[in-house]
């Protein structure tokens, strides 16, 4: 603590030294159509030498299509003003003379090697690449309408959601996802849970972070997941609003409205969301155990009914060209009601019925989730140096009550109505989640970059469990079982300072950085007041290089160390009683999982063809695991512990193409290696496999008619250290049209159109094997309706109605 409190000095100190005496001069002007002389927002404007065309700094026009900028360097130089679709236009302007340098009114002519472009609907790319992430920009994504942000993220390369929602990226399980940049309250089955409430319709991009630098938060062995949402920032009132129905009663609206005058922005969406899916599933176990039935067959069947309201507002001031203050408040409140009949079958060697199990459940679940934060953003000045502050705040309330009715039947088929069980499970659960952050961003003349900051996550989880039994001995009337019933509380806080520096040495481009972090922890179980106290520190050191090899072709190589810090949801010692034969309960002993990752990349881009390979290797040690262990009764108790190690080499390969002026493609490959060392936990725990996945999506605009979508992926078997997980693929497809003047926007999809996202799990061990198949509802047809108002533009991107000005008009 006292680290991080001298460390927040330095930087005060560095901050609040910040002056320059040199005199500053400013160049102004406006951007406008040669043809139509309609002003042109968004353009970029570049102020490079003379000598070697090298950018000293810019900026970008306004909504009036003027622009303003400073600068310290006297003499001559070049001016250069670019937008897609137009020629550049450059001329050659001295400074030093007069303070504010006028260029007046710069008319701009379409590129005549894109006319045709212009004229043609063409296909929006939704892949982007850049040295530390990928961004995808699912707003255009057609196969995912009407879906929720957890199907959503199943349509990207490298990502896997399993049986219990939990996210994967190129094999890896322990992900951090960001909202909006920073840390979410999402851990374990909450990450579904909440992920849930976001329709897709209300997200803009995803952005997947596979090697995240010093400047991120060390969790996250995996990677980052960063869902930004949607917030227009346009001027005067406009907005969208959506409506679409799925089949098997599956029904989302929303409304995403924003109002702007250039020095306040204020925004508000809400979505409404009610799905009715259902989830099946088989099982077969075989033990070798003596006193008990050889055979476990079971299978089930249930539905659940989701109704869900997602509120988000907030305002960005302006103050000033430079300093922004922001707030916003958001809301997520949900209430599921499900049932589920569950048949477990005790069978002879013969296969033939020893007892038949039949567990009717009804479960209903209401909670609510609300996040509010406060930044600011204070542009220092026209160079990038920058100070950015935020602190936010959530609280997830839930409540959750499971009544079971279980019926015994004898070897005859017969009820045995003494046997009969009736059980109550409630489940009352909060959290407290709090993010301060301070970052800092310094670039130099050099064209080097300080980053620094420090940041404080702060969090507290109750959970509890009254567990209710009624049989033949209490006549039927459920009585409270000390056994099941419990509660946990779980408190921990991360403090956390990194510095980096980055620059370039001619082609070769490196960034260096060092993170520290504090974690205090503390867990009691209410049961027998066990307490549990984890303190540690840990340094995340991380090294980038870049080396440039022509016009776009790089190489690049990275280094980071991370960490994955067991949640509430594996700590908790609570048993999850929904499934008397297969038992699961979090260890409260956990320890941190720690990770170096390294990768080395190419990238090489041509007139059509953009190649990305990265060869990349992980090495974890005390690997968080899921382990199952059968007692003498039969029943099988999965658990979560730390197992040695587990290393993973891979290859993944991102090709995409732009076949034709139409018709776009990406491509995306993974294969990998992992090998998990277990035998710490219990002899033989130790398994390897080779395993891969490969992604694609297509898009082809038909002029004049619409935009086809189509996404695939396949994912190989993952290696668990008693068996792994089965391979699984699928198909989604959609179409997208423009109506009303393109106002409006009509799309029909279908995801996995064969219905073969099933997920199946082997688990293999000295006394038992154990096949088990979940089916969630996948195959599922949307149709979807979209509505823009306000803010309308022209075909080229630009705004009717605006006011004509004078070439050489002052501004």
């Amino acid at each position: 603590m006292k680290f991080v409190l001298s460390y927040f000095g330095i930087l005060f100190i560095l901050f609040f030294s910040l002056e320059t005496q040199a005199q500053t001069f400013t160049i102004k002007g406006k951007v406008s159509d040669r043809e139509s002389n309609q002003p042109m927002e968004f353009a970029n404007i570049a102020l490079l030498t003379v000598g070697d065309s090298s950018l000293v700094t810019g900026g970008m026009s306004d909504l009036d299509g003027t622009f303003s900028f400073d600068t310290e360097q006297t003499g001559d130089f070049l001016l250069r003003v670019g937008f897609i679709g137009y020629d550049n236009y450059f001329r050659k302007i001295t400074l030093g003379d007069k303070e504010v340098l006028n260029v007046g009114n710069l008319r701009i002519g379409p590129d005549a090697t894109n006319l045709e472009e212009v004229v043609v609907e063409g296909v929006t790319s939704m892949f982007e690449s850049d040295i530390d992430k990928r961004t995808y920009n699912v707003e255009n994504s057609i196969v995912a309408e009407g879906a929720t942000a957890t199907e959503l993220l199943e349509t990207l390369p490298s990502i896997q959601v399993d049986d219990e929602g939990g996210i994967s990226m190129r094999g890896s399980g322990n992900i951090l996802i960001y909202i909006n940049g920073r840390p979410s309250n999402l851990s374990g089955d909450d990450a579904e849970s909440i992920l849930a409430q976001f329709p897709a319709n209300s997200i803009k991009t995803v952005e997947l972070i596979t090697n995240p630098s010093s400047r991120y938060d060390a969790a996250g062995v995996g990677g980052i997941i960063n869902i930004v949402l949607k917030k227009n920032e346009k001027t005067g009132l406009n907005g969208q609003a959506n409506v679409s129905v799925g089949t098997r009663d599956k029904y989302q609206a929303g409304i995403n409205m924003n109002y702007g005058t250039g020095i306040v922005n204020i925004y508000g969406s809400y979505n409404y969301q009610n799905r009715r899916l259902f989830r099946e599933g088989e099982g077969l176990r075989q033990s070798f155990l003596p006193s008990t039935s050889p055979f476990l067959d079971q299978d089930n069947y249930g539905e659940s009914v989701d109704v869900n309201h997602l509120v988000r507002t907030g305002i960005d001031v302006n103050f000033t060209e430079n300093k922004t203050l922001g707030f916003y408040v958001q809301g997520n409140f949900r209430d599921r009601t499900s049932f589920n009949e569950l048949n477990q079958r005790n069978e002879n060697n013969s296969r033939q019925l020893d007892s038949l199990f039949v567990r009717n459940t009804d479960d209903s679940r209401q909670s609510y989730n609300i996040e509010t934060g406060l930044n600011y953003t204070w542009d220092i000045d026209t160079l990038g140096q920058r100070l950015f502050s935020s602190i936010s705040y959530s609280y997830d309330n839930r409540f959750q009550e499971e009544i079971y009715d279980q019926l015994f039947f004898n070897q005859f088929n017969q009820e045995v109505p003494t046997n009969r069980l009736l059980q109550i499970n409630e489940r009352p659960q909060s959290s407290n989640f709090y993010v301060l952050q301070l970052d800092y961003e310094k670039p130099f003349a050099n064209g080097g970059k300080l980053e620094s900051g420090l940041k404080g996550t702060f969090g507290e989880w109750d959970r509890g469990q009254d567990f209710f039994q009624g049989d033949a001995s209490t006549e039927f009337v459920p009585v409270r079982s000390d056994f099941f019933s419990d509660g946990f509380n779980f408190k921990e806080d991360v403090y956390a300072a990194y510095l980096s520096y980055r620059n370039k040495i001619g082609k070769l481009g490196y960034q260096g950085g060092l993170r520290g972090e504090y974690t205090e922890t503390r867990s009691i179980q209410e049961s027998n007041q066990n307490v549990v106290i984890n303190n540690y520190f840990n340094l995340f050191p991380s090294l980038y290089f870049s080396y440039d090899l022509g016009q776009e072709e790089e190489f690049t190589a990275n280094f980071s160390r991370r960490i994955s810090r067991p949640n509430i949801w594996a700590l908790a010692p609570l048993f999850r009683v929904s499934d008397l034969f297969n038992l699961s309960v979090g260890n409260p002993f956990l320890q941190p999982e720690l990770t170096n990752s390294y990768e080395v990349g190419y990238m090489k881009g041509w007139e059509k063809y953009l190649l990305n390979a990265t060869v990349y290797h992980r090495f974890s040690t005390n690997i968080l695991t899921r382990v199952i262990r059968l007692d003498d009764d039969n029943v099988a108790i999965q658990t979560r512990e730390n197992a040695n190690s587990r290393s993973s080499t891979g290859f993944e390969l991102v090709n995409q193409i732009q076949v034709t002026q139409w018709f776009d493609a990406t491509l995306t490959g993974n294969i990998f290696y992992s090998e998990i060392i277990g035998d710490n936990i219990e002899e033989g725990f130790n398994n390897s496999n080779l395993s891969w996945t490969v992604a694609l999506l297509g898009n082809m605009a038909i002029p004049n008619f619409a935009t086809v979508q189509i996404q695939g992926n396949y994912r190989g078997p993952i290696v668990l250290p008693q068996g792994e997980i089965e391979p699984m693929w699928g198909i989604n497809a959609g179409v997208r049209k423009n109506i009303m003047n393109n106002r409006a926007t009509v799309s029909l999809n279908i995801s996995d159109i064969f219905n073969t996202r099933i997920f199946r799990i082997r688990t293999e061990d000295s006394r038992f094997v154990q096949d088990r198949m979940f089916n969630r509802e996948t195959r599922i047809g949307t149709i979807s309706f979209a509505y823009r108002f306000g803010g309308f533009k022209d075909r080229n991107g630009r705004s009717r109605d605006r006011e004509e000005f004078d070439e050489d008009m002052d501004f």
